[in-house]
Parts: structure tokens; sequence; C-alpha cells
């Protein structure tokens, strides 16, 4: 599985390899800036103003960025450097004797209440960081066994996905895909479900356990699709939800024929790279998954050649409706005809390289979940 979208907090890091969002740079800058601030005020103002009580407000800013240790040193600093505000003829113009003013002593003190206050929210913080670790280790471990990583090679095709999440900092998501090597030839599903957050992952994990049990049974692509489909609808009673649906392309490669069929619920249509031209392989239009009853006809599928050299394109609607700064769309037979457009024939790993790096420039937020899953049939003298 390829791409992971996320921020980075060094030093909370789980057994998992899963870290916690990084802290803003200018976070960590803004206590040095507050500081300097303060002196600078310190002397461009009459010397009778108390600016150092300013200072107070020190061990709340450093409880956002360090650890409590770090908090009190800095409470200590920040009493210190009071002391030195009030009674130093030398660098503020102020008396000796002013250091022990009630004014300033209440200064030191208030100072060292709010320090034992940042020592306190800084725990607090660290110990809500690192439960926001687990818990995310607990959802990509769960996301990382649903959608499991794609093989280099599944049967008789070459193959390569990429998933990224819309949630900053997880990969928890309502996208899906996977190929399975079958005796009816490689079959592959790409889909998105209706809706966020825990459900979604509910509803991944039925429709990928139902394709993965389907795509081995006797029966062609549309008997897949019609397994899939009573799954969705006993969950939809179970939740209940009236309005449960998956999106849904399934594929299936037969290397005799060298041809694809295809069976479109409602998603995206499949993009074939051959011959250096780029087409959206349109077709007869189905419902989306778990609304299957409210069509009279069955879904239909149908075929397209694939042969050695050609690339398999599927992916999900937030590739495609992805914004840029003016609000445009991501513009995917574009971006794709401009890259491979008579070149010599890519492989689905270049092709989902290109779109992983060239989605970011186009893009610098995602607000929606991307699914790629690119194949590619195998040279002849390559299948076993």
């Amino acid at each position: 599985m390829r791409g992971r979208t996320g921020q980075r907090l060094s030093g909370l890091v789980d057994q998992n390899g899963f870290e916690a969002p990084t802290i803003p740079a200018w976070m960590r800058w803004l206590l040095g800036l507050y500081v300097l601030f303060v002196l600078l005020l310190e002397y461009v103002t009459p010397t009778q103003w108390a600016v150092s009580s300013l200072l107070i407000a020190v061990p709340v800013l450093a409880a956002f960025t360090y650890g409590p240790a770090g908090v009190a040193v800095i409470t200590v600093c920040a009493v210190v450097l009071e002391g030195v505000l009030a009674g130093t003829p030398c660098c503020t113009g102020t008396n000796i004797h002013q250091l022990w003013e009630n004014h300033y002593v209440a200064t030191y003190i208030a100072t060292s209440v709010v320090g034992v206050l940042g020592v306190a929210l800084a725990g607090y913080r660290r110990r809500q960081q690192r439960h926001l670790v687990r818990v995310h280790s607990v959802a990509e471990a769960l996301m990382r066994t649903l959608l499991r990583p794609v093989p280099h090679r599944v049967g008789k095709v070459l193959a390569a996905g990429l998933y990224r999440s819309g949630e900053i900092g997880t990969m928890v998501g309502g996208d899906l895909y996977d190929i399975r090597a079958t005796q009816a030839g490689e079959r592959a599903i790409i889909g998105d479900v209706r809706g966020k957050g825990l459900q979604a992952v509910r509803t991944v994990a039925d429709i990928l356990g139902s394709f993965r049990e389907a795509v081995y049974d006797t029966g062609d692509l549309l008997s897949v699709a019609a397994r899939m489909e009573r799954r969705l609808a006993r969950e939809a009673d179970e939740i209940p939800d009236d309005e449960l649906f998956v999106t849904a392309a399934l594929v299936e490669y037969d290397a005799r024929a060298e041809q694809v069929t295809i069976i479109n619920h409602g998603h995206i249509e499949p993009v074939l790279i051959s011959g250096g031209e780029v087409t959206a392989l349109t077709g007869p239009p189905a419902l989306p998954l778990g609304l299957g009853g409210l069509a009279a006809e069955r879904p239909v599928s149908y075929t397209h050649p694939f042969s050695c050299g050609d690339v398999l394109l599927l992916c999900t609607d937030g590739l495609i409706e992805a914004r840029d700064d003016n609000g445009a769309f991501y513009p995917l037979l574009d971006r794709l005809t401009r890259r491979f457009a008579g070149r010599p024939a890519p492989g689905p790993a270049e092709v989902v390289d290109f779109l992983n790096a060239d989605l970011p420039r186009h893009t610098r937020v995602l607000h929606d979940d991307v699914a790629i899953l690119a194949l590619s049939p195998c040279e002849p003298n390559a299948v076993g």
C-alpha cells in the first residue's frame, strides 16, 4: 500500500510505528518571540512600568510545546528574568531594592502558580497525545488489515495500489479496493462507501469480506456483484439504514481472450492507457450496491480488449474531485494524457507513482479519501 497522509510528532510513537500529528513550527517559535517582545517593550517603556508582569504568560505558552519538565524549567527561568527586570540598575534602570516590592513579589508568585498549572497542562496534553496515538494505531491497524498491500503481481496481472485518507493523520476511511487471482481470471474491485467514520469502516469490512468469498465461487462477475448486493442489503436492515450504498466497479481479466469484463455500479469509469492513448471505458450504468432493489433490470456487464502493454486504472471520486486553489477539479484524463501519451507503455506502479506525486501539486488539502488501483497484463513469457 502506497502513500500515507498525515503529520508527525517526534517522540510520540507506539510499538506499531504510528505517530500523532506534529506541533506546528510557528508554535515552537511563539515562546521565544513572546519573550523578545517583552524585552523590547521593557526597553521602550518608562522605568516605572512593570512590563515584566507580562512574563506570567510564559509557562502557559510553554505548555503547548514542551513536556512537564520543560515547562518547570521555563517557569523558573521566567521568574528569574522577572527578578532581573525588576531590580537591575544596569539593564533596566531600576533599583535593586525594588526586587522585593509587593507588586513584583505578586508577579513572582503568580508566575509560579501559572507554572504549576502549565506543568499539569503539559502532562495532560502528553497523555492525550499518547491516547490519540493508541486510538489511531487501532484504527489504522484495522484498515491495514482490510486494505491489504497490493502485491506486485497477482496471477497473470501486474498491480499497484494507493490509498490516501481525507482525514489528517489517519488512514481510516470509506474507500476500498482488492484484487484476487481465481480460476475464472483475475478479479478486482474498487469502491466508495457512503458516509464516514466507523460505520463506513464496518461497511468496508462487509463488502471486502463478501467480495473475497464470492470471487472464488463458481459463477460469473454478475453473480459476485449479486452476492455483494445481498450482503449490503442485510447490513442495511441490521443498522438500520435505508440509504446505505456503495459505488463500485468490478473487473475480471480473461488472459486467453485478452479482455476485461466490467460491471459499474454507479462508480467512476475505469481509465485505459493503451497505445499511447488515454480513454475512459464507459458502459451500461447500474445502481450502486445496496440500491439494486430500486431497479427492475439486473446490472449489465461490458467487455473491452486488454492486452500486454495496457494499463487499467481504477480510482474513487476523491481523486477527480480534488480541487486546486481556484476550485477546479483534478483533470485526470488530461494529466494522464500529458504524461503518458505517445510514450512507451507504463507499468501500474509508474502510473500510481505519477498520480501520487501529481495530486499534491494540484491540491494541498484532500477533503475526501483517495483509492487507486492499476492493473496490467503480464508479459506472456512472465506468466507461470
